[in-house]
């Protein structure tokens, strides 16, 4: 009677264990992020995209299906600092083959799963020649590659709690591996495990490998989430679009500065104003494919020059519109290519903020030495304003326009805003963009036309 009690009393505990273990079960989600081909930047690209998605989701498991050969150390140590982001359970699935810095980002997470016939190692760094193939190193070069490299995969492998030994011995060939009277790996050779040797246990731990699987769907069972939302991510092939538009993000800002500078200094909207806000299109897509940034700066930006346009041709002189507006389009402009994961502080760091500041920096003091060039050698001869008559909408041509210009001058009109100098003036039914000599004009202020320069009325005020 006494064990029949004991037996009901494990069974009452039992039940509510089993049935939460159920309904975290049903309720967990899993998110599969594809290793395939170069580890390159593109990768590093996809792999941010899927870690963010994943910490939005409050993902329970994040699963690499990995196949490469390996690539470049630096993709892979960024691909490494996106996974530290993630908070869940990180699992490797090796399904046929991880090289080199394919080894590396496996050892960054907390377990790997094997195929059956996979292998994992060879992560010995290379050197890779501009032209292709690998270029010769010298042996001092290649120990401090080689250390380096060593001292950071050794980090991740202690935290995930793997063989020192066994990775060490993949990554450098003067390591020789020896368990248990067994020579795994002579010096000299790099370490190569296939899934039989990395599952196989040593004081009853396994070599690399917690087991050999045959497929994800397995591997998901095994772990207690097989009937848990599985989301795969897939590239997208935008990715290698990033990776140029990311490169080149400097020179869109200046593009895209200078763009926008040469149409406030022309008449009307034409193709200065199209190729700048065409290149700021660019800027914010190479941030938003990266995995950088959302479209909520892209909307900050447009509202920021928004604001300075008003100020610029609506309410000259107001000064708080054009101030707020470059505010706006300075902090998104940074912000698109500030790399923040979910659940980070909403001010970055110094070390987030170091890279797109250098970039808008060195941008825009470039476009202010080329708008300082423009402004004194370009901006005033015909050919400019024969080009931008041909070019933007709704402008006459430069000698119509000469001609309007000089129909109107003694004309008496009324400020429409505080001439400080620049505002604008209506003379008879027209509204023009005027500036006087120095002088501050009040609002509602009398005043003449004197001259033009460029699309400017130069004025006085009357009395």
């Amino acid at each position: 009677m006494r064990y029949l009690f004991r037996i009901a009393f494990c069974l009452m505990l039992a039940l509510p264990w089993s049935g939460k273990a159920h309904a975290a079960d049903a309720t967990s989600t899993v998110f599969v992020i594809p290793i395939r081909e170069e580890i390159d930047t593109p990768l590093t690209y996809l792999v941010r995209r899927g870690v963010k998605a994943a910490m939005d989701a409050k993902a329970d498991l994040l699963v690499l299906d990995m196949e490469t050969n390996g690539g470049r150390i630096d993709s892979t140590e960024e691909i490494i600092k996106s996974l530290d982001q993630f908070q869940g359970k990180t699992v490797t699935y090796v399904n046929r083959k991880a090289f080199s810095a394919g080894a590396f980002i496996a050892l960054a997470t907390q377990s790997i799963y094997m195929a059956p016939e996979s292998v994992i190692g060879a992560a010995a760094p290379l050197l890779m020649s501009p032209m292709g193939g690998v270029e010769n190193i010298s042996p001092t070069v290649e120990a401090k590659i080689t250390s380096a490299v060593r001292a950071l995969i050794r980090t991740r492998a202690e935290k995930n709690g793997y063989n020192v030994a066994v990775v060490e011995a993949m990554i450098d060939k003067s390591r020789e591996l020896k368990i248990d009277d067994e020579t795994l790996n002579e010096k000299g050779q790099i370490l190569t495990l296939t899934n039989v040797q990395a599952e196989k246990k040593y004081n009853d731990k396994p070599l690399l490998s917690s087991g050999t699987v045959n497929s994800i769907s397995d591997l998901l069972g095994q772990l207690g989430y097989s009937n848990a939302k599985l989301v795969r991510l897939e590239p997208t092939g935008a990715e290698r679009l990033a990776t140029f538009l990311t490169m080149i993000a400097p020179l869109l800002l200046v593009i895209g500065i200078i763009g926008i500078y040469i149409e406030m200094k022309t008449p009307g909207f034409g193709l200065p104003g199209i190729i700048g806000i065409t290149a700021f299109i660019f800027y914010f897509a190479g941030g938003f494919i990266a995995g950088l940034s959302g479209l909520e700066w892209t909307a900050v930006f447009i509202i920021g020059l928004g604001l300075l346009m008003l100020e610029i041709f609506l309410f000259p002189g107001t000064i708080l519109p054009g101030i707020v507006g470059a505010v706006l389009m300075f902090v998104s402009l940074i912000m698109a290519m500030v790399d923040i994961y979910p659940g980070m502080p909403a001010i970055p760091s110094l070390a987030q903020f170091r890279l797109p500041l250098t970039n808008l920096l060195l941008a825009s003091f470039t476009a202010l030495v080329i708008m300082a060039i423009l402004s004194r050698f370009v901006l005033k001869t015909p050919l400019f304003y024969r080009l931008v008559s041909q070019t933007a909408s709704g402008v006459t041509t430069v000698a119509s326009r000469s001609v309007a210009q000089n129909s109107k001058m003694g004309e008496v009109g009324v400020a429409l805003s505080p001439l400080r100098p620049g505002g604008k003036a209506q003379f008879g039914s027209e509204i023009l963009d005027v500036i006087t000599q120095g002088e501050m004009i009040g609002r509602g202020t009398r005043v003449k036309i004197l001259g033009f320069s460029g699309h400017e009325a130069i004025v006085e005020g009357v009395a």
